[in-house]
């Protein structure tokens, strides 16, 4: 595949029509008949969800957690492919594997002084590219992680608004 090629007439339009490149992507959760879990939708596919075994969720499905790590991997992985192809980094592999840590206890309200969420999230890139210079993996690492929606996103989180609507 030749993502240039692929990407040339994007770039082209977004730069005459600045207003084409801005997007909303939508997700919405909706009940199941238990309350420990419900299915997502993403408007072309549809995920069930459930909580996280150590808040009783049965542990059959994916928890929040599980979604957003793989949302970040899911991220990392294409953006390193497609920066690599751009580059021309000659790869044999790339595989990313994240980790997130976070304390239960801070979940289920138990120990007020701990956060509510993931305290510490880790990305390994596995990257196995015996003919790439180190200027090249420089490039790759940099690119990748400046590039990398979901990364710079919880790197810098936008302002997120909640708003509720009641009905009788």
């Amino acid at each position: 595949m030749d993502l240039r090629s692929l990407q040339k007439p994007l770039k082209e339009h977004y730069r005459n029509d600045p207003s084409a490149s801005r997007i909303t992507l939508r997700a919405k959760g909706g009940q199941t008949e238990v309350p420990v879990a419900c299915s997502v939708d993403i408007g072309r596919a549809i995920y069930q969800a459930e909580a996280h075994q150590g808040v009783g969720g049965a542990g059959t499905g994916a928890c929040s957690g599980d979604l957003l790590l793989g949302a970040l991997a899911a991220c990392a992985q294409i953006t390193c492919q497609m920066v690599a192809a751009a580059m021309g980094v000659p790869t044999e592999r790339i595989e990313v594997n994240v980790e997130g840590d976070l304390d239960l206890r801070g979940t289920l309200g138990i120990s007020k002084g701990l956060p509510v969420g993931f305290e510490s999230i880790h990305l390994l890139f596995d990257v196995a590219a015996p003919k790439a210079t180190p200027e090249q993996l420089r490039g790759l690492r940099e690119k990748t992680e400046q590039y990398c929606v979901v990364m710079q996103t919880l790197m810098q989180p936008p302002r997120l608004q909640t708003e509720w609507v009641g009905h009788d």
